[in-house]
């Protein structure tokens, strides 16, 4: 056997204490713990950004990769075209729809096969309603969706295998007669031809791989229903032969992966009802047992790729539901992005002003205690100093040693800054507003939109602020209040926000960035919010909270929103501020004291004690 020092590159070093940054393969040995340590495999899944929506119908299939998929969500019965999301690693985003078809059909239905990426994906057949399966086919190439030609027969419950559109097949499923298919069809990217017949027809299995190296597992055989399966079948581009049993029958699950790293997720129970969230890995040779779903379900969007990068997003748990549930095979172990409660505040309030970061912030004013100063050191707040004036629907920006606090309620133009112990009187806005937006710093400042009562139309206005007077910038277009605002004062974005009309004016899902000039429009958000927060900067924010949307977290890349882990406890009225990766929530409306704080995805090494024993 060779020795640990040819296989690696050098000895086991002893030392003290744990290498911070260690590398996977290196061990060494802890003089401290007399114990010889290294990096551990862990295999867990771990909660992720939930889907845009409740989903449920999904798909039978795989699109993209761990970090680049797509969901489509339909439901049997409705007329509605399938919606579709997709995942970039962090969250979900919207995409467009799949094109409606006249006809029997209908619309594109749920319930069929999807393979490829996400720039070149296809899907075929689907259920509209129980025993009405469809022929029909679409290709999408990363932003829409086009019809192509027919399947040779309606087919539902069939399962999409390959690595793009055109390098694609779909295998199984059921016709509108009830009757189950052994059948698989190639869509070469033109046209469709027969490939070689399943040993044994069946339908919402699961499957995976590409198509001359595909595996197909579970599902229902017999006669309609049909009794769940824990049949393998492996496919070499023509003719599909036995592979290994899985450990549980189960239909309705998902899967992804090639033949030798697959992965079945979830489980409808046979006999009886109920979901389940068994999960099974495969290296091409046998099926094994693996850490289990959180939240059971079926019917749900998965993919992944590999067995050690899946993830599974939505699914009828019941009822329908937006978890996302990343696995992860590594030496790392993930903690997942959340919201967690932070300390209370001394006085409860809403419509306050925030700045500063999570473990050194600061709040002030709102109501009833429009002039109350509080900072936070990242567990407990303390009084200090109140405004000079006191008020609420302003805006705040800065860090807690150096803070503005401007606008407010009737109109105000006041301005003060805020030096880490007092408030001092400073340069006034030329347009007195509230529900106003702010960005930067105490030096280089930005406060945008609000309104002027007693008009209740949203503003254009833009000033910029110098740290002790208002110059003019950029006009908003168009006008807003109640928006949320991050950045600096030369790249700033507004999230969000109303336009006029009183009372309950209409929320916006636009966005717009600042270049220290003018205004131009960035990525829509995903829901129409108002009266929501921002933090972090214009091409890596977060927004949260608001009227319509007020648990909802979406996070900004610079181009578009994806789903963020949604708060614990919906507010609006709010204070909120940080970085995109650790942020604050304060207050609420009615008057609270409660705290949450934001805490992006991390990964650690797994160090893990060996034996020889």
């Amino acid at each position: 056997m060779a020795a640990y020092k040819d296989l690696i590159g050098q000895k086991i070093t002893k030392v003290t204490s744990n290498p911070g940054e260690p590398k996977t393969g290196q061990m060494w040995y802890n003089s401290t713990d007399g114990k010889l340590k290294g990096l551990g495999i862990i295999e867990a899944w771990s909660s992720a950004s939930p889907t845009g929506r409740a989903t449920q119908g999904g798909y039978y299939g795989s699109i993209g990769t761990s970090t680049s998929s797509l969901a489509l969500v339909g439901t049997p019965g409705n007329s509605s075209p399938l919606e579709t999301e997709e995942w970039n690693g962090t969250g979900w985003s919207t995409s467009d729809n799949m094109a409606p078809y006249s006809g029997i059909d209908g619309n594109m239905t749920p319930q069929g096969g999807a393979s490829g990426t996400v720039t070149s994906a296809l899907y075929s057949g689907g259920e509209q309603y129980t025993g009405n399966t469809s022929n029909k086919a679409q290709e999408y190439d990363g932003s829409s969706w086009t019809a192509i030609s027919n399947t040779p027969i309606t087919i539902g419950y069939n399962v999409g295998i390959g690595t793009s559109s055109s390098t694609s097949i779909t295998a199984g499923g059921y016709k509108s007669d009830y009757s189950f298919i052994n059948n698989t069809l190639d869509w070469s990217g033109s046209s469709w031809t027969a490939g070689g017949t399943l040993s044994t027809a069946r339908w919402a299995a699961s499957g995976g791989g590409t198509e001359s190296a595909a595996w197909f597992s579970g599902g229902k055989t017999g006669s309609y229903p049909g009794t769940s399966s824990t049949g393998t079948e492996n496919y070499n581009g023509t003719a599909w032969s036995t592979g290994d049993a899985l450990n549980t029958a189960r239909w309705l699950s998902g899967g992804t992966g090639p033949q030798t790293a697959a992965i079945v997720i979830g489980e409808r129970p046979s006999p009886g009802p109920g979901r389940g969230g068994n999960t099974e890995v495969y290296n091409g040779t046998a099926w094994a047992e693996t850490a289990d779903l959180s939240t059971a379900r079926v019917q749900f969007s998965g993919t992944g790729g590999t067995s050690s990068g899946a993830f599974v997003g939505g699914g009828s748990v019941p009822p329908n539901t937006t978890a996302t549930e990343e696995f992860n095979s590594s030496t790392n172990a993930i903690t997942a992005a959340a919201w967690a409660s932070g300390g209370a505040l001394n006085t409860a309030r809403n419509n306050l002003s925030g700045a500063g970061t999570q473990t050194l912030g600061l709040v002030f004013g709102g109501f009833p205690s429009n002039n109350e100063t509080e900072e936070y050191n990242g567990s407990t707040w303390s009084e200090q100093n109140n405004l000079n004036t006191g008020r609420g629907s302003g805006t705040g920006f800065g860090i807690q040693t150096a803070a503005v606090m401007t606008g407010g309620h009737n109109a105000q133009t006041t301005t003060e800054n805020y030096d880490g112990s007092s408030w001092t009187n400073s340069g006034a806005l030329s347009t007195g507003r509230r529900y106003l937006a702010g960005a930067g710093t105490q030096t280089a400042g930005l406060g945008f939109g609000g309104y002027a009562p007693p008009s209740s139309a949203g503003l254009t206005a833009t000033e910029e602020y110098g740290g002790s007077s208002w110059t003019s910038g950029g006009a908003l277009s168009p006008s807003t209040f109640a928006s949320a605002g991050c950045g600096t004062q030369t790249a700033a974005l507004k999230m969000g926000g109303a336009g006029s009309g009183s009372p309950g004016p209409t929320a916006g899902t636009n966005t717009q960035e600042y270049d220290g000039s003018s205004w131009t429009t960035g990525g829509a958000m995903i829901s129409a919010n108002k009266s929501n927060q921002g933090a972090g900067t214009q091409t890596a924010a977060l927004t949260f909270g608001g009227n319509t949307t007020d648990t909802q977290t979406l996070g900004y890349d610079g181009t578009s929103f994806s789903t963020r882990p949604s708060m614990a406890t919906g507010r609006t009225y709010f204070a909120g501020f940080g970085t995109q990766t650790a942020a604050l929530a304060c207050a609420d409306n009615p008057a609270a004291t409660t705290v949450e704080e934001f805490t992006g995805e991390t990964e650690t090494g797994n160090i893990a004690d060996f034996t020889t024993s």
